[in-house]
């Protein structure tokens, strides 16, 4: 730390109690000057000489007859009235980082200048700031946390100015041309803890883009601010390299808020904190990690910040949404309500992400063809918005173990990125399990309208054994995984749709039918399984998949018989098989009805594979090897 020495005299200042201070001299005191509650037991031509404001004060005094001068709202308190005064005595006062803002300014509302004498205090702090100060590094750093304190003499005086720009300047500085001596406070290199046996200095050692960042922790926030305007408004600093420092001041003053604790006691303090680093946020997308974002937004609302700025960062948010993980959009709802979450705050995130999705297509229509043809469209568009639907997707199968979740939250969420495609619906049919299983005592009508954004022809295989022996689904949601995994078996074998009975294939094709035409009605379509229908559902799908095993042993031995063909006929036997349990199931409920009217099924009996006979047609399409 750089420092400066005033004076050449001993210093003589001493101390009868804590609230008497007076010269040790032989010389008698004519003046008493009351700082707070100490008083200063001086002599009137040491610092009438050198303070105007003194000067003046003193001969208002013996106007009135009284020898006691009171101040009390000189800006450093009593340290810094004591330097002003040992420097009118000529005694030795020592100047630093610590102490020269405070000196500087109590010299100044004394009137230390230099048409009051030459080379006075103001003139001699003036020369040690800007020529030592103003030019290390870590000294300006503690200048201007000290400036705080002394506002607005600090202000009025341009100290803060003159830190903030050389503070900027200095960081902004080619990293090659700073040396290695700066406190960073990171996990130190094992070059710089000396256990590498080839170290050979720090000095040597190559100077990261952000060798700045630790040490502006130290900032109190406005300060922070002001340094961080100064050096965007340079232009030479990269937008992650500011996001890195606003990460570090978080981690800094909020070691809280990445581990997710409650607010600090001083909320006017963590509020102007969390404030000051979203007003920083730099503008371009992945400055900063959407979790960071995150984190921030609940840091805000824990601060109860003021909706504009809340808004701001929803919208940054929403912009790179497809980073988010499910975890991070966890966002505690505020005191007092009865959800778990704060589902609002997320349905206006992904409100921002469609929006701006909206607006790049608005703006490539407004482009024109020309433009699109040096462009390849919509590639990582699309790829973001299926990482957000599957975002969503897992956010959905979090909320939904909380049991005052209604279903009007739950399928508002749903329905925002039910417009995105994407290849699988597990997560979706897992996030929808979980509600059904959390909350067993929504209505028939409310299972209907959350299972309705699931596209059965996307679930997994596992998916599909999963929800056909799901108790918790609609029995409409079984027959449709049952009939769409049994058209893709028939078209990974190559062959057609199997023929199934009329009343499936109307169900899946969304047909509108009367109770008096309708075998099964669709409220009981609605209805969810019972526990002896999967039970059989169970019993029958392990029966078929044991006899699919035993047909394709067959089939490859016997090279005869054409594959594709067989794989047909296994598959409509299954599918009638299937089927026909679940009708003659619902038939025996009381729901059963004339099936004339419908394409016949087979009954359990005769849907054995091993019962059926080759055809004319199959014989005919015998090869010979």
């Amino acid at each position: 730390m750089k420092f400066m020495k005033l004076g050449s005299k001993p210093d003589t200042f001493q101390s009868e109690d804590k609230n008497v201070r007076y010269v040790a001299t032989e010389l008698a005191t004519d003046v008493v000057i009351k700082v707070g509650d100490v008083k200063f037991y001086l002599h009137k031509f040491p610092l009438l000489s050198k303070s105007s404001w003194l000067q003046q004060l003193v001969s208002t005094s013996d106007e009135q007859s009284n020898d006691e001068v009171m101040i009390t709202d000189i800006p450093g308190g009593l340290a810094a009235f004591e330097i002003c005064a040992k420097f009118c005595y000529g005694m030795v006062v020592t100047l630093n980082a610590h102490n020269v803002v405070a000196a500087r300014c109590a010299a100044e509302y004394l009137g230390m200048h230099e048409n009051m004498e030459k080379g006075n205090l103001a003139y001699k702090i003036d020369v040690f700031l800007h020529s030592v100060i103003f030019r290390s590094w870590k000294d300006s750093i503690i200048v201007l946390n000290s400036t705080k304190s002394m506002l607005p003499w600090s202000e009025d005086l341009k100290l803060i100015s003159h830190c903030v720009e050389f503070i900027a300047s200095k960081a902004v500085t080619d990293p090659s041309k700073v040396e290695w001596s700066y406190t960073y406070n990171r996990k130190k290199l094992p070059e710089e803890t000396g256990t590498d046996l080839n170290w050979i200095g720090v000095r040597n050692k190559v100077v990261p883009n952000d060798w700045w960042v630790e040490d502006l922790c130290d900032l109190e926030v406005d300060l922070y601010k002001r340094v961080i305007v100064s050096i965007n408004s340079k232009g030479m600093i990269n937008g992650e390299v500011i996001g890195e420092a606003l990460k570090a001041y978080a981690d800094r003053h909020f070691p809280g808020l990445i581990k997710g604790a409650h607010r600090s006691s001083d909320l006017t303090n963590y509020r102007s904190t969390v404030d000051g680093i979203i007003f920083l946020l730099p503008d371009e997308k992945g400055c900063v990690s959407c979790s960071f974002l995150l984190k921030l937004l609940k840091a805000a609302i824990l601060g109860d910040s003021d909706k504009v700025v809340k808004k701001e960062l929803i919208k940054k948010i929403g912009h790179q949404l497809e980073q988010a993980s499910a975890s991070d959009l966890l966002i505690r709802a505020p005191e007092g309500d009865t959800l778990m979450y704060d589902v609002d705050v997320v349905l206006n995130i992904v409100h921002e992400f469609l929006i701006r999705d909206q607006s790049s297509e608005i703006e490539a229509l407004e482009a024109g063809e020309e433009a699109h043809e040096f462009k390849n469209p919509g590639i990582l568009s699309e790829a973001s918005k299926l990482m957000v639907a599957k975002l969503i997707d897992g956010y959905l199968a979090e909320i939904a173990k909380d049991r005052n979740l209604p279903v009007s939250k739950f399928v508002e969420l749903a329905e925002m990125v039910s417009t995105i495609s994407r290849p699988g619906h597990d997560g979706l049919y897992r996030a929808i399990d979980m509600y059904l299983k959390e909350h067993p005592e929504i209505s028939k009508s409310d299972r209907k309208r959350i299972c309705r954004f699931m596209d059965c022809k996307k679930l997994s295989v596992d998916a599909c054994m999963h929800a056909v022996q799901n108790e918790r689904l609609p029995m409409r949601v079984i027959v449709q995984v049952l009939f769409f995994e049994q058209v893709r078996a028939a078209a990974t074998s190559g062959n057609s749709t199997p023929d199934l009975p009329k009343s499936i294939r109307d169900l899946n094709n969304g047909s509108q039918r009367s109770s008096k035409s309708t075998p099964i009605a669709d409220e009981d379509w609605d209805t969810v399984a019972t526990a002896e229908e999967l039970k059989a559902l169970k019993s029958e799908l392990a029966s078929l998949k044991l006899e699919r095993k035993k047909s394709e042993k067959v089939v490859e031995g016997r090279h005869s018989i054409d594959k594709a063909a067989f794989h047909k006929m296994k598959g409509v036997v299954m599918t009638k098989k299937i089927f026909s349990k679940l009708l003659s199931n619902k038939s025996a409920n009381g729901h059963g009805g004339d099936t004339s009217g419908s394409d016949s099924s087979e009954s359990p009996s005769s849907a054995n594979p091993e019962d059926v006979k080759p055809t004319p047609s199959m014989n005919r399409r015998v090869s010979v090897s």
